[in-house]
Order: structure tokens, then C-alpha cells, then sequence
């Protein structure tokens, strides 16, 4: 509006990236060499993370709602499909995690019937996801790859990020990212991008 008419809030004035430069060389960090699976595929010239998606997707993808009140497009929807991703091969990694030796005593001394594909059945718990992709751990490695200085979010008080939410904002934003791989380059991007680029830095491989 041309006049504001509420008075402004007493506190420092909150500023988002601008600078397409900034934004590349996040998205050339953040994707690395999983951008060779798109390798071949039409329009792909280069696999740098910045040459992977469109310029008005790369925009999207790191738009938090709260930023313009979102009338400028915002990354839910992306998210949304990132985070089916993630969380797939979330679960096929700790499918094939290596189990701890069984401590469960059989009074009886019956034979328990154990299988190959069903070994790593038992990592798979709501839990252990949990703690894999606690937003908190997901915001370090995205301040690791320079989300946090590109992302387009408004906090509601700028003097106190974490009250405001921003380990919740920044995981968002890496499966936002995820989501328009996915959309633009395919699933096999997204989940190389997914495996090499989040599960590995977290210890899950």
C-alpha cells in the first residue's frame, strides 16, 4: 500500500536475498554431484545445481509462506512432495542399516524364524525417522549448504530466529528443494540428491 497504516513493529527491519548470484551458489552447493543423474536428459547443458531448475522454480522453492503473505507463490506444495521423497528413502536406508545384536531372551528355546529381506525391518520406526529428520538437524545441514541466507521467509520477531521458528523453516525449504528436482528432473535425481546431499551428512547411508 502506498500508506502504512499500523505503526511499524520496534524491531530490526527483516531483509531477504535478493541476489540471483547468492541463490545459484546455494543450489550449486546444495545439489553437488548428484546433479549428474540428470545427465542426457533434455535441456540439460550443465549439472550444476543452478542450471537444474528454472529461474522462477528456484524462487519458489526457497518461499516460505509467511514471506509477502505469500502472494508471491510460496514452496508448500513442493515441500509436500519433497518430503514424501525424503522420507521413502529415509525408510530404505534404514531398511538396509545394520541391525544391533539381539538381546531378547526365548525362555521356551524355540527356533526364531529369521530372514535376509526382514533384518533391517525393525530400524524402520517412527522414532528413528524422527530422529533422523528432526528439523533441527535438517536446519544445520541446510546453514552447511547456505539456505539459511537465500530463504524467503518473514519471522515474527527478528531479534529471536529459533522463537520464530526457523529450524521448521529451513527443513521445509530442503524438502521444497527436493520436491522441484523432482518435479523438473525426474525421481532418480531427487532421490540421488536425497541420499548423497541429506542421508549421507547425517550419518545414514
Amino acid at each position: 500500500m502506498a500508506f502504512r497504516l499500523r505503526p511499524r513493529p520496534k524491531q530490526t527491519e527483516w531483509r531477504v536475498n535478493e541476489d540471483p548470484a547468492a541463490l545459484d551458489e546455494m543450489y550449486d552447493a546444495f545439489v553437488g554431484r548428484a546433479g549428474e543423474a540428470a545427465k542426457g536428459q533434455t535441456g540439460v547443458e550443465s549439472t550444476k545445481g543452478r542450471d537444474l531448475l528454472p529461474e522462477e522454480v528456484k524462487w519458489l522453492a526457497v518461499t516460505h509462506k509467511s514471506f509477502d503473505h505469500g502472494r508471491r507463490g510460496f514452496n508448500d506444495r513442493l515441500a509436500f512432495l519433497g518430503k514424501r521423497i525424503v522420507s521413502l528413502q529415509t525408510s530404505l536406508a534404514l531398511l538396509h542399516s545394520p541391525n544391533a545384536p539381539s538381546t531378547t531372551s526365548n525362555p521356551n528355546d524355540r527356533t526364531i524364524f529369521r530372514h535376509a529381506a526382514l533384518e533391517g525391518a525393525e530400524n524402520m520406526t517412527a522414532f528413528a525417522k524422527a530422529q533422523v529428520l528432526s528439523p533441527s538437524r535438517l536446519a544445520k545441514l541446510a546453514q552447511s549448504y547456505g539456505v539459511d541466507k537465500v530463504v524467503r521467509w518473514k519471522p515474527k520477531k527478528s531479534e529471536n530466529l529459533q522463537g520464530s521458528g526457523v529450524d521448521t523453516v529451513l527443513a521445509h525449504t530442503m524438502y521444497s528443494i527436493i520436491g522441484a528436482l523432482a518435479m523438473q528432473r525426474g525421481g532418480e535425481v531427487a532421490a540421488k540428491a536425497t541420499r548423497e546431499r541429506i542421508l549421507q551428512p547425517l550419518g545414514l547411508r
